[in-house]
């Protein structure tokens, strides 16, 4: 289980435009506007470690979500009205999972699992997927699943985020580094008989989770401090985005869009987690306009890069809250780093 750092406390006592207050807000009524979805409160005692979000196309309202670490192959069906478990997924036919962090969604109906994580950051050469249909009747069940490996074409590293095109059903994953995480894309068909290369096709700032907007024209992105939606095309996103009224979570670990689209929904760790539904504005629709040009009025200032009055770009801090969200980050990996062991 992780830890929430002294140090996100301390930035959560001095960020501007009151934290404290959105920090609330997570365990509060959903944002006004949101006809996709609301807000909920995973009440499951199994689910400690919630990091992974992904909207059913079949099951209105349901969510599936997964722990972090050390539960075994199980996914977890989540009813948004209730906040209660309607269903366990026992995966059948893989190997014992590592370090599961994302769930998504594909267009074959299909629900992809990506055991991606890598504490260390290059301890394992490779990481796995796990894919199997999305149950058509939400009860306890053990389904058989396949498992692809993945390996990077630029060597291994750690990631949280995994996000399947609800169009061409592509998959990538997004790694996560405080230096400059990448966009990484799978092959056009996954293999289970042999390697699958992921290749590095875009810079992305620190990202715990993402998610395509279901008709594919979004590409959603979290990390502990920042949430932005960027157009899509052509296989990539593009410009630097538009900012999210994210909430403060401490352990910010999953996004997700509501199956219309109109809502993103962010979710975190811990006992009775909140998951909290945010409107998407019109220019963060899905298919939505295209991000103002850098540099002209009305452009979102690069990830890290300073904005009007001071503002880094990604998140709307402060630079000081900057500076401790960095040293959140840091004492964050390291209380992650001395804490688990690689496993073989």
């Amino acid at each position: 289980m992780r830890l929430l750092p002294l140090t996100a406390v301390i930035a959560l006592a001095v960020l501007p435009g009151s934290a404290a207050a959105a920090a609330e807000s997570s365990g509060s009524a959903p944002a006004s506007g949101s006809p996709g979805a609301s807000g909920f409160t995973i009440t499951d005692p199994r689910i400690k470690e919630s990091s992974g979000l992904a909207a059913s196309r079949i099951h209105p309202g349901v969510y599936w979500t997964h722990n972090d670490s050390d539960d075994g192959p199980y996914v977890y069906a989540v009813d948004s009205a209730t906040g209660k478990t309607v269903a366990r997924v026992t995966l059948a036919g893989i190997g014992t999972p590592r370090d599961v962090e994302a769930i998504s969604l594909g267009p074959d109906g299909q629900l992809y699992v990506g055991d991606i994580g890598d504490n260390l950051n290059g301890t394992w050469d490779h990481v796995w997927i796990y894919r199997f249909p999305e149950p058509k009747q939400l009860a306890d069940v053990t389904v058989k699943a396949e498992q692809f490996t993945v390996k990077y074409a630029d060597g291994a590293r750690n990631a949280e985020a995994l996000m399947v095109h609800p169009v061409t059903g592509r998959v990538y994953i997004a790694s996560k580094s405080e230096d400059k995480g990448g966009l990484y894309e799978g092959p056009e068909e996954l293999s289970a008989s042999g390697t699958n290369v992921f290749r590095r096709v875009a810079d992305l700032p620190w990202v715990t989770d993402g998610a395509f907007s279901p008709d594919g024209g979004r590409l959603a992105l979290r990390g502990y401090f920042f949430a932005k939606t960027y157009p899509w095309k052509d296989g990539r996103p593009q410009g630097e985005g538009e900012r999210v009224d994210a909430p403060w979570q401490g352990q910010a670990e999953s996004v997700t869009y509501s199956a219309d689209g109109s809502t993103l929904l962010f979710g975190s760790e811990g006992e009775s987690s909140r998951v909290v539904a945010v409107a998407v504005k019109p220019g963060q629709a899905a298919g939505g306009a295209a991000s103002p040009v850098p540099g002209k009025p009305g452009a979102s200032p690069a990830p890290g890069a300073p904005g009007p009055a001071g503002e880094q770009g990604g998140g709307g801090f402060t630079k000081g809250a900057a500076v401790l969200a960095v040293g959140t980050a840091l004492v964050f990996g390291a209380k992650r780093l001395f804490r688990r062991k690689p496993r073989d």
